[in-house]
């Protein structure tokens, strides 16, 4: 079969015929809308036109020449938003979100991207070349360009008679790798958007940390990589759905969530023609965060259906539940012996701990909702209140019991009040994990009504020099973010949180990092 008739059969399929016809085949390939699918229904290797030689650099550069190789790249005058573009796609091909290291290090990259902007020009590619190290490392370990995972993918026929997403989901049920591929294929001929709402009905089945993240970091990538390329950034997701479904047992959870939300739609008559506009107080903000941090999961989703339903700002209830989350890190007793593992030790509550995971879920969750559809954007800050309470009762916690950060001890022995002088005496805590000290010496510094600039500009110091155990980047952007839009009398408690995260992971230098500064002569 011919390629010219292959496409042809294929945009009459989706209805795409009379685009194609206005723009030319040719044109229509270079817009993005066949990028990925093959010519004669078999598999291909996919291929990303201009970028690909850069793409195939980071595939196939060994984990000890690539920052020195990306350097001279810089020097050459690519910029660092393509050095993250090409990594996005790399990681794409190679591991198609099936790579526990991998796709964290997807996660990674926009972050890494945002931390450069707010460093000075001489340190500006630091947490980007370490970040695009960690990619190169995980993709030499996982067999270079002979392991790639995504191949291109012929689209199905979608049905007119039921919506795209119900369609997706419906596979993902059945664990149909190849007919979700096929389906999200046909679904991503459209317009991003489409695709993105698609997608997120097959994500809230459920609401497990990575099943949550990985499409909003996708969603958030294609400012990098480019709109054209989103059938690829986000059917890592779909692949990362149903092999979820394959593997993880989540039982009962499952099925609660999949009753529980068209449920509360159905009650509270949601989604809303438009989004509320009310806007509560201080004393509604605190009260349904101890709601929400109270209640078990399925209450605290009905709280929240209930409060968007009654017409509260969708961004006041996202900011209540942000600060349900917080709570899972200010109150967290540290990892036990029993979870502990090399770089992750017993009290520590960095990398995947369960508020620092509970926080960057619930950023993603934020985040989505604000661009989705209005179906989905309810959905999602349902779902982030209900994943806040169920995380609440992970790994055997008894969070009601253990007290907030900072503990009063520690807060009465801050006895300084200048700004230099906190500052310092922070730095000096994170560098012996003194985590009490440090969310302490921070809680003052706040109290006292000083700037927060330089507070973030020391976690952005350890942020970048720490291996953070696959989370520094995502940690510190979501609290950056939340910080951003929590009002005054909370916002603090997000810096005390990542002082305290921050005091946890110091200690372990990230791999590439050294070598970076001294290439840079940073």
């Amino acid at each position: 079969m011919s390629t010219v008739r292959t496409r042809r059969e294929f945009f009459g399929n989706v209805g795409r015929g009379m685009l194609v016809a206005s723009v030319g085949l040719g044109t229509a390939f270079d817009m993005g809308l066949t990028p990925a699918w093959a010519d004669d229904g078999g598999e291909r290797r996919i291929s990303f036109g201009g970028l690909e030689p850069l793409v195939a650099l980071m595939q196939e550069t060994s984990a000890d020449r690539i920052v020195p190789t990306l350097v001279e790249k810089l020097r050459g005058g690519t910029d660092l938003k393509q050095l993250v573009a090409a990594a996005a796609l790399a990681n794409a091909r190679t591991f198609g979100g099936e790579d526990y290291i991998g796709f964290h290090t997807l996660m990674a990259l926009a972050p890494a991207l945002h931390m450069a902007g707010e460093l000075p020009e001489g340190r500006r590619a630091l947490p980007v070349l370490k970040v695009l190290h960690r990619n190169t490392n995980r993709i030499q370990e996982h067999g270079g360009p002979s392991s790639e995972v995504l191949q291109t993918v012929q689209p199905s026929v979608l049905s007119a008679g039921q919506e795209p997403g119900e369609t997706l989901r419906d596979a993902v049920r059945r664990r149909d790798l190849d007919g979700a591929e096929r389906t999200f294929a046909a679904i991503a001929a459209g317009s991003p958007d489409e695709a993105f709402n698609s997608l997120l009905v097959a994500v809230e089945d459920n609401t497990e940390v990575h099943r949550v993240v990985l499409p909003y970091r996708a969603w958030e990538l294609l400012d990098v990589v480019g709109k054209d390329q989103a059938h690829t950034m986000l059917r890592q997701s779909v692949r990362y759905c149903v092999k979820s479904e394959r593997t993880q047992n989540h039982g009962a959870v499952n099925d609660e969530v999949r009753t529980l939300l068209p449920r509360l739609f159905d009650q509270h008559h949601l989604p809303r023609t438009s989004p509320g506009t009310k806007r509560p107080g201080d004393e509604w903000v605190a009260s349904m965060c101890r709601t929400l941090f109270d209640a078990s999961p399925a209450s605290a989703a009905d709280a929240v259906a209930a409060a968007l339903a009654e017409g509260i700002d969708p961004g006041d209830v996202g900011e209540a539940i942000a600060l349900a989350a917080n709570q899972l890190v200010l109150r967290d007793a540290g990892r036990p012996e029993r979870y502990a593992s090399p770089g992750k030790p017993p009290g520590s509550v960095h990398g995947d701990s369960i508020g620092v995971h509970a926080s960057d879920a619930v950023n993603a969750w934020r985040n989505m909702a604000r661009v989705a559809n209005p179906r989905n954007s309810a959905a999602c800050l349902i779902l982030a209140a209900y994943e806040v309470a169920r995380d609440r009762q992970g790994r055997d916690a008894d969070f009601h019991k253990w007290s907030p950060r900072p503990l009063a001890e520690y807060v009465d022995g801050v006895t300084t009040e200048d700004s230099k002088r906190l500052l310092a005496e922070t730095e000096s805590a994170i560098r012996a994990n003194q985590q009490e000290i440090a969310s302490a010496m921070v809680h003052r510094y706040g109290t006292l009504g000083h700037d927060p600039a330089p507070v973030f500009a020391l976690m952005l110091k350890y942020a970048v020099s720490e291996d953070g155990a696959l989370h520094a980047e995502k940690y510190y952007n979501t609290v950056r973010e939340e910080f951003a839009s929590t009002r005054p009398a909370f916002r603090w408690r997000q810096l005390v949180a990542l002082a305290r995260v921050t005091a946890s992971e110091c200690g372990r230098p990230a791999p590439g990092v050294a070598q970076a500064e001294e290439l840079l002569k940073a």
